[in-house]
C-alpha cells in the first residue's frame, strides 16, 4: 500500500445545493455567463478535505488535466432537467473528464501501481459500489445504465464529479475504484488522454447506429461532441457520406479535417443543402417549418436543443434513425409527426460500457484508447484552451462561449497545482 499523509485541505471547484441560488442562475444565467460563476452561483472555489478511500479496493488519483463538459455547463447554468437531481449527492467537486496519476493505492486495489498514468471511467456502477450480484444492466455490460446509482459503498451519484464521496477532476485529488481506472499508453499525450471520456461517449453513440457504406448521415452541431462523432465514424472504418452542420469557421475546418464530406456553414440553408445532396423534396406547409420527403439515412444530434431535435426529425428520411447525443434538457415545440409518419427510430446515447466491434466485446474506454494510439484519429488539436484551477471563472466562461472564442475543448491544467 503506497499511502502518504495528506494535508487537511485542497483547492477544488465545488457545487453546492441551494434552491435560491439555483433559481437565480436559472433566471439570469442564460443571458450572460457571469451569474453562472458569480458570488450568488451554485459553484465556488473551496478548501475541502481530500476524499477518503471508501474501501481498501480504492485508490487516490491526482488529476493532470480535467475537461469541462457540456453536462458540467448545464449543471452550472441550471439549464438542464431536474431529472438527475435525486441521483447526485452534494456538495460535490465537479469534473469527470480526467487523466491523472495514481498517488495512493488501497490494500486491495489490485494491479495498479503508484505513478501509473490513468484515465477515469467516471460511471459509478455496481462494480464500483461493491454491489453483488450486479443489476441487469451491469450484468449485460451496459454500465452506463446501472440501476443501483443510489446504493452501495458510496453516496448517490451517476458519475465521479456528481458524488460527494469520490471528489472530482476540478481539484488535485480524487478517489477511484479499480473498475474505473484504465492505464494510458505512453504514446498518448495528456491532451489526447483527457479526450478519452468524451470520445468514448461518441463511439458508443456511433456503434448504436453504425452507418452503412452507401448511406448519408448528418451530424448536427460541431462542438466537441459533434467533432468527436465525426472522428468516431471514420476511426471505426465508416465509409458513409458525412454531412456536418457547423456554426463557426474553426468548427468547419476541424469537421472537414476529421472526415466530413460536406460541411454546412452558418450562411448556408441547412434544408436546401441536405435536399441538394440527398435529392429529398422540400415542401412548405401553410404554417410551420419545412417538410422533407426523403432525407439522410441517419442523424446524430450533437446539440440536443429543441430546434436541433426538430431539425433531426425533419431531415431524416423514411425508416431512418435519429440518435440524440447532446444532452437534451427539457426541449419544447418539437413536431413529432415525422416519427410516426416516416417510422423513424429515435434513440438516446448515454455514456459508455461494453461494445461489440470487429467480432469482439471491448470496454468503450479501451477501444477509444486503441483507436487514438493507432493513429486512426488525431484528436489533440481539439484541446484548444488550458487554464489553471484558480482561473475557473475564466475557464467556464470560455467554455460557455467556446464557439465565439474559437475554442473546442476547454480543460483545467493541474500538472503544476500544489497537491494536498
Amino acid at each position: 500500500m503506497g499511502s502518504r499523509a495528506l494535508d487537511p485541505c485542497m483547492k477544488a471547484v465545488q457545487y453546492i445545493k441551494s434552491v435560491p441560488r439555483y433559481l437565480f442562475v436559472r433566471t439570469l444565467g442564460h443571458r450572460r455567463p457571469g451569474p453562472a460563476t458569480g458570488a450568488l452561483s451554485c459553484i465556488r472555489m473551496a478548501d475541502v478535505d481530500p476524499p477518503a478511500l471508501p474501501t481498501p479496493e480504492w485508490m487516490r488519483v491526482r488529476p493532470l488535466l480535467s475537461g469541462i463538459c457540456g453536462s458540467d455547463l448545464s449543471t452550472i447554468r441550471a439549464k438542464g432537467s431536474p431529472y438527475f437531481s435525486p441521483m447526485i449527492s452534494a456538495p460535490f467537486v465537479l469534473g469527470h473528464e480526467v487523466v491523472g496519476e495514481v498517488e495512493e493505492t488501497g490494500s486491495a486495489a489490485g494491479s495498479v501501481s503508484r505513478g501509473d498514468r490513468v484515465v477515469i471511467e467516471p460511471g459509478l456502477c455496481c462494480a464500483v459500489r461493491g454491489i453483488h450480484p450486479p443489476c441487469p444492466s451491469c450484468a449485460a455490460g451496459d454500465f452506463g445504465l446501472c440501476e443501483m446509482v443510489m446504493h452501495g459503498d458510496i453516496s448517490p451519484g451517476i458519475q465521479t464529479g456528481y458524488c460527494r464521496d469520490t471528489g472530482g477532476g476540478w481539484s488535485t485529488s480524487l478517489v477511484a475504484h479499480p473498475f474505473q481506472v484504465h492505464r494510458v499508453p505512453d504514446r498518448l499525450s495528456d491532451e489526447e488522454a483527457v479526450l478519452v471520456e468524451p470520445f468514448s461517449c461518441c463511439l458508443h453513440a456511433v456503434l448504436k447506429s453504425f452507418p452503412g457504406d452507401e448511406e448519408t448521415i448528418l451530424v448536427i452541431g460541431c462542438g466537441a461532441v459533434g467533432l468527436l462523432t465525426i472522428a468516431a465514424v471514420r476511426a471505426l472504418g465508416g465509409k458513409c457520406r458525412i454531412l456536418a452542420a457547423a456554426r463557426y469557421p474553426h468548427q468547419q475546418t476541424l469537421a472537414a479535417a476529421l472526415g466530413a464530406d460536406r460541411v454546412i456553414g452558418r450562411g448556408e440553408d441547412l434544408y436546401d443543402t441536405v435536399s441538394e445532396v440527398t435529392g429529398a423534396e422540400i415542401h412548405r406547409p401553410e404554417i410551420g417549418r419545412p417538410v422533407f420527403i426523403g432525407g439522410v439515412h441517419r442523424t446524430f444530434d450533437c446539440v440536443g436543443s429543441s430546434r436541433t431535435i426538430d431539425d433531426a426529425l425533419r431531415l431524416t428520411g423514411s425508416g431512418g434513425a435519429v440518435t440524440v447525443v447532446g444532452m437534451p434538457g427539457i426541449p419544447s415545440g418539437i413536431d413529432w409527426t415525422a416519427v410516426w409518419y416516416k417510422e423513424l427510430k429515435v434513440q438516446g446515447a448515454y455514456a459508455y460500457g461494453t461494445e461489440k466491434h470487429e467480432g469482439r466485446s471491448v470496454r468503450t474506454f479501451d477501444l477509444a484508447m486503441e483507436l487514438i494510439a493507432s493513429g486512426k484519429v488525431g484528436l489533440k488539436p481539439l484541446v484548444t484552451d488550458l487554464f489553471p484551477l484558480k482561473e475557473y471563472r475564466k475557464a467556464i466562461g470560455r467554455a460557455l462561449e467556446a464557439g465565439r472564442h474559437g475554442a473546442v475543448k476547454v480543460a483545467f491544467d493541474l500538472r503544476n497545482e500544489p497537491g494536498p
